[in-house]
C-alpha cells in the first residue's frame, strides 16, 4: 500500500486477534510480525531465547515504570549500566524492535504494548479484539486439547496477565476502549469481517487525512 500505516492488534486470549492480524497484513500485502518480536527482542536483550516464552507478557515490580514514563524510555534504549530484571530488558528491547519495525514501514504489529510503545506516531491505527468468554474458552477448549475447566483456567490466567503487563508498562487500562481506535468482537463478526472493518476504517481515515491537508 502507498501510505504508510502502522496496525497494533491487542486481542483478548482466544478472540482471534493473531489470526486476524495475519489475515489483514496479507490482504494490505505488509509485513505480520509476532515472533520477531520475540527473537529480535530476545537477541537485543541478551536473553537466551529458550527463557524469552516464559518472561513474555510478564511484569515486574522494578524501577523500570519511572523509566518507562520519563524521556529516558522515550529515547528507545537504556543504559547497560542499570541493572533491570530480565523482563523489563525484554521489555525495552522489544520496544526497540517495535520502533524499528515501524520506521521500516507499513506493518502490522500485535501485542506488547505496540500501541503505546508507538504513541507519539501519527500513522498508526490502533485495534482491540475481544469476544464473548464463553465463546473463547471453547475456542481455546478446540484448539489447545484441553477439557472446559483447564480452557477457561487458561484464558483467563493469560488475560490476567496481558491486562497486567499493558497496566504497569502503560499506566494505562488493558482493553478500554478510548486507548484504542477500533474495539471489534470477532464472535459477533467474524474474523474476515474484521478485517473487512479495519481495512475500511483506514482508507477512511487516509481520505480525511489528506482531506485536512
Amino acid at each position: 500500500m502507498s501510505e504508510r500505516i502502522i496496525i497494533t492488534i491487542a486481542r483478548q486470549f482466544g478472540s482471534g486477534g493473531r489470526n486476524i492480524g495475519k489475515k489483514l497484513a496479507k490482504a494490505l500485502e505488509i509485513p505480520f510480525y509476532d515472533q520477531e518480536l520475540i527473537d529480535e527482542g530476545a537477541k537485543e536483550s541478551g536473553i537466551n531465547p529458550e527463557m524469552v516464552k516464559d518472561l513474555e507478557e510478564t511484569p515486574t515490580n522494578s524501577l523500570l515504570y519511572s523509566i518507562a514514563t520519563s524521556s529516558f524510555f522515550g529515547a528507545g534504549h537504556f543504559s547497560p549500566t542499570v541493572e533491570l530484571p530480565m523482563t523489563d530488558r525484554l521489555f525495552l528491547a522489544q520496544s526497540d524492535v517495535i520502533r524499528k519495525f515501524a520506521a521500516e514501514g507499513s506493518c502490522v504489529i500485535v501485542g506488547r504494548c505496540a500501541n503505546y510503545v508507538l504513541r507519539d506516531d501519527e500513522d498508526t491505527v490502533d485495534v482491540f479484539i475481544h469476544r464473548d468468554f464463553e465463546e473463547r474458552v471453547n475456542q481455546v477448549s478446540k484448539i489447545y486439547d484441553l477439557n472446559l475447566k483447564k480452557a477457561e483456567e487458561t484464558v483467563k490466567k493469560i488475560d490476567k496477565r496481558r491486562s497486567n503487563y499493558y497496566s504497569y508498562y502503560s499506566d494505562k487500562k488493558w482493553g478500554q476502549a478510548d486507548n484504542y481506535d477500533l474495539c471489534l468482537n470477532s464472535g459477533a463478526l467474524g474474523e474476515d469481517s474484521c478485517v473487512d472493518i479495519i481495512k475500511a476504517f483506514i482508507e477512511k481515515r487516509n481520505i480525511r487525512k489528506k482531506a485536512r491537508g
